[in-house]
């Protein structure tokens, strides 16, 4: 079993109660807008770091963490990326591989908009954690935790942080 704490849109703002809430997390993702490398690195010092580049992120973040990441989490397929869209609206970067090699799990911020939807069509649960951060429209900051067990997803928790 792996526990994962999953987070976006830090936007360079790294709140401590990330540490708190993630101190019991096998590995941490960032579905990206990290801001800078500097948070990126104190995540990865902290616990084992996934983590994909945003539409904010610069060529320091750029150089470390790639635009898409596909990879296996016990028996789970795995695509994390920033800009993904959602069910019936995925981003034109993702429509095409989406549809044709769907993963078990979808993983994307970008939207600052919290969101777990199972998509029917594709057998898929896409994940967005909302921002993290202060930076950006939303009024209440998050991260998720969950837990995947061989093909299972599951014990998902939404954590509110403080309001921006």
């Amino acid at each position: 079993m792996k526990k994962i704490g999953l987070l976006a849109d830090t936007h360079s703002y790294l709140d401590d109660a990330v540490f708190k809430y993630f101190d019991d997390r096998d590995e941490i993702w960032h579905a990206g807008d990290f801001g800078n490398i500097e948070l990126a690195d104190k995540l990865a010092q902290f616990k084992p770091l996934k983590g994909v580049y945003g539409n904010i992120d610069g060529k320091d973040v750029r150089v470390v963490y790639p635009e898409h990441l596909r990879f296996m989490c016990e028996e789970v397929d795995v695509w994390m990326t920033h800009i993904g869209g959602y069910p019936d609206k995925y981003s034109a970067l993702v429509k095409p591989e989406i549809y044709t090699n769907p993963p078990d799990l979808f993983v994307c911020g970008h939207s600052h908009i919290l969101k777990v939807i199972y998509d029917k069509k594709i057998q898929c649960l896409h994940i967005n954690p909302g921002a993290a951060g202060k930076q950006g429209w939303h009024k209440q900051r998050t991260l998720i935790r969950f837990c995947i067990s061989e093909k299972k997803i599951h014990t998902l928790e939404i954590i509110e942080l403080t309001n921006r």
